[in-house]
């Protein structure tokens, strides 16, 4: 028998989070009625109401809390693994391990994160598979939701793509979970396009909500183009660029104000319940900290002097303090804690104006457009209070990719493992990872996470990756 229990809860915004499913897999001759704030699974998608909670379950707490972790694992563990951040607790050698790239199958902290990241997807299944059944819904709140759900599982495969490979691509069913082999990485972008072009037909283009943090069109439209760019579609990957710069829906906010939960550049926040972001905590010691502690995570000084002269983003986005030595912090969230449910003014910015023009560069810069992509990272360069692109930094191809990739460096540092995603995809990470991590970096070994072999205890059908 299996049950899947959350709590229903509310944010100050007015977001409800969630009531999630309760159902039985099996019978007994004598069964009780589900808990009064739980939902029978074969109800859940009958009323507006119930579906609405089911979904906003993905946003915030998923199954057992798992929505949280993995935004951090994604975050911190893309960061440690690149060149962006250190890790500088000892108690937790599993970390230790990612920031090496020598992790172990048996690695703990790695089982976690491929168990949230499924947890998440069983809830999407469960809800697109509840939504698309439901007769009940009406059509636009079964539209929203559907689209959401599509959303949130391309979210999901996209991470799990970047750091696994080939992951299986499950369904509904966990007992047919189980036992799924690795679909081929080709397989699993194809799922992330097909989820994501369905999504933006089944969802408005404005938003639930006033803080931007329910799912629209033009979330999906920006996660769909960060996606053609990884896959080397630079043609669709500038038509969905263009498509979110030019809705009119978006301005370039001011450096200081980029984190705040109603800056204009924000395309899709995840709320947090105290209005704080869930990654600041890590990124900073409490005010009342000892003066010199270190947080858990610091900045690699490689980043920290990458900025040029004059850039406001170091001004505004970094900061430094002294322990034994020099340290730098991230300081693109600053609210550290908040007293009552939503004091704070900042979420988990997910999606935001400033990459959709740096995909956009990027784009052009390989299709040849060379003129339009010096304007877009003239743009980015302009917005942190630095002059246009000189002649030579702006006259080839090359030169392009290279100042677009730099502006990536110093414009997404700490957000989502954007850092080492860039290094990835590009082929850059070994020539940059084995100068950095000499002793530690494996050329095959390193590029990919392993599965964890907890998983292919439990799954024979899962291979490992190579080097493993």
């Amino acid at each position: 028998m299996k049950n899947i229990y959350n709590k229903i809860k509310f944010l100050a915004t007015g977001v409800m989070l969630p009531a999630i499913i309760y159902t039985t897999g099996c019978k007994k001759l004598v069964e009780l009625d589900a808990p009064q704030n739980k939902i029978e699974a074969s109800t859940a998608y009958q009323t507006d109401a119930t579906a609405t909670a089911a979904v906003l379950a993905l946003y915030n707490y998923g199954i057992f809390g798992s929505m949280a972790p993995l935004q951090q694992a994604i975050t911190f563990y893309g960061g440690v693994s690149s060149d962006e951040l250190h890790f500088n607790l000892n108690t937790t050698p599993e970390i230790a391990e990612i920031e090496n790239n020598q992790i172990s199958i048996g690695n703990t902290t790695n089982a976690g994160f491929w168990g949230n990241a499924y947890s998440e997807l069983l809830v999407a299944n469960s809800a697109i598979a509840g939504i698309t059944k439901s007769t009940t819904l009406s059509p636009a709140v079964k539209s929203q939701l559907l689209g959401e759900a599509k959303f949130f599982r391309a979210w999901v495969n996209f991470y799990l793509v970047n750091y696994y490979g080939g992951v299986p691509l499950v369904g509904e069913d966990p007992l047919t979970n189980a036992y799924l082999p690795r679909a081929s990485a080709d397989a699993v972008w194809t799922s992330i396009i097909a989820d994501l072009r369905e999504a933006q037909g089944l969802l408005p283009t404005t938003y639930v909500g006033t803080l931007r943090s329910r799912v629209n069109q033009l979330a999906a439209t920006a996660l769909l183009a960060r996606v053609y760019l990884y896959r080397k579609d630079y043609a669709n990957a500038e038509t969905q660029s263009t498509q979110v710069i030019n809705s009119g829906t978006y301005t370039l906010a001011t450096t200081p104000n980029v984190f705040i939960n109603t800056s204009n550049e924000t395309i899709l926040q995840f709320a947090t319940f105290y209005g704080f972001s869930g990654f600041v905590q890590s990124y900073r010691t409490s005010p009342t900290a000892t003066p010199g502690t270190l947080p858990t995570y610091t900045l690699t000084s490689n980043i920290a002097n990458s900025f040029e002269a004059g850039d406001n983003r170091k001004t505004n986005w970094v900061d430094s303090a002294t322990s034994s030595s020099k340290f730098y912090r991230i300081n693109k969230y600053k609210v550290y804690t908040a007293a009552t449910a939503g004091a704070g003014n900042e979420f988990n910015v997910v999606l935001r104006l400033a990459e959709q023009y740096l995909i956009r560069a990027e784009a052009r810069a390989q299709t040849g457009n060379l003129s339009g992509a010096v304007a877009d990272i003239n743009v980015i360069r302009n917005r942190a209070g630095l002059p246009n692109l000189s002649a030579g930094n702006s006259a080839t191809s090359t030169a392009l990719l290279n100042a677009a990739a730099q502006e990536r460096k110093v414009e997404l540092f700490g957000e989502y493992g954007h850092r080492w995603f860039d290094l990835l995809r590009t082929g850059q990470a070994n020539a940059v990872l084995s100068r950095l991590k000499p002793s530690t970096w494996n050329a095959t070994r390193s590029l990919l996470f392993p599965i964890p072999d907890v998983q292919r205890q439990q799954n024979p059908a899962l291979t490992q990756n190579p080097g493993y």
